[in-house]
């Protein structure tokens, strides 16, 4: 308004227009102020905003470390809580680089995630040792190697309809793999020596011969696959092994026609 009653004057020449500088400067000055009180408007009511907390996902709530009436900031390292969606469980778990070769060998698939794609489902062993109902699918893998590890990240997917699992449950990842014209041998039958593996072989003369084999790093836990070192219709011995040495006489015993000194499967 001030400056709008001076402006025709200084027009004509009734003041100097001194007068009206410094009624503009004046202005400027409070629209400053204005400015400056609306900036901390617009702070107020971010602030307050943050006392209303909602989760950005449906879950469920972890542990509350603090009680009604505790004083609580944004600057703040501990969080609230903690909100966890487990309607799907990501499994991360490593293979190491043999494993990731064989992957990459015998599957189908000319990219990471064609091959991943092609894979069968997987199986989830929980801590109890008791395998989770629902199949999971392999959905992502590490495009590089942890050097200091020398292995690759690997994510499976888990639907967790029943909320069984949790944020942090620990288990064990099972990825089938078919294969096909190999030898079995039960685990008893061998033994380890630096690092290698050992049977007896039993011979013509029915003398234990002690025979270096290479097998398979994945088993069943009570088998394993054979690699080299045996050939089909050799005898190996599967009971007293600990107790053998080299030359030993034995009187064979067919135990069973599925559980002979070797079978093939």
């Amino acid at each position: 308004m001030e400056v709008s009653k001076v402006s025709p004057l200084v027009e004509k020449n009734i003041i100097s227009k001194y007068e009206l500088e410094s009624r503009q400067y004046i202005l400027q000055a409070k629209q400053a102020t204005l400015a400056q009180a609306q900036a901390r408007l617009v702070n107020a009511k971010t602030n307050l905003g943050y006392t209303t907390i909602a989760s950005p996902v449906n879950g469920v709530i972890g542990a509350i470390p603090f009680k009604m009436g505790s004083l609580v900031s944004s600057n703040m390292a501990q969080a609230l809580t903690t909100v966890s969606d487990i309607k799907n469980i990501y499994a991360y778990f490593s293979i190491n680089e043999k494993q990731a070769l064989q992957f990459m060998r015998n599957t189908p698939g000319t990219t990471p995630k064609e091959r991943l794609s092609s894979m069968p489902p997987v199986t989830l062993l929980l801590a109890d040792g008791v395998e989770f109902p629902k199949k999971g699918k392999l959905e992502q893998g590490s495009g590089i190697i942890n050097t200091q590890i020398g292995s690759f990240s690997v994510r499976a997917n888990f639907p967790n309809t029943n909320n069984m699992i949790r944020s942090g449950s620990t288990g064990t990842v099972r990825i089938p793999q078919t294969i096909d014209s190999v030898l079995i041998i039960p685990q008893k039958a061998t033994y380890e020596l630096q690092g290698k593996y050992f049977v007896y072989v039993l011979d013509s003369a029915d003398t234990a011969r002690s025979t270096e084999i290479s097998i398979m790093e994945n088993n069943d836990g009570s088998n394993y696959v054979v690699e080299s070192g045996l050939h089909e219709g050799e005898k190996i011995i599967i009971e007293g092994v600990a107790t053998l040495k080299n030359g030993t006489a034995i009187k064979p015993r067919m135990v069973n026609a599925d559980s002979v000194y070797q079978k093939i499967f």
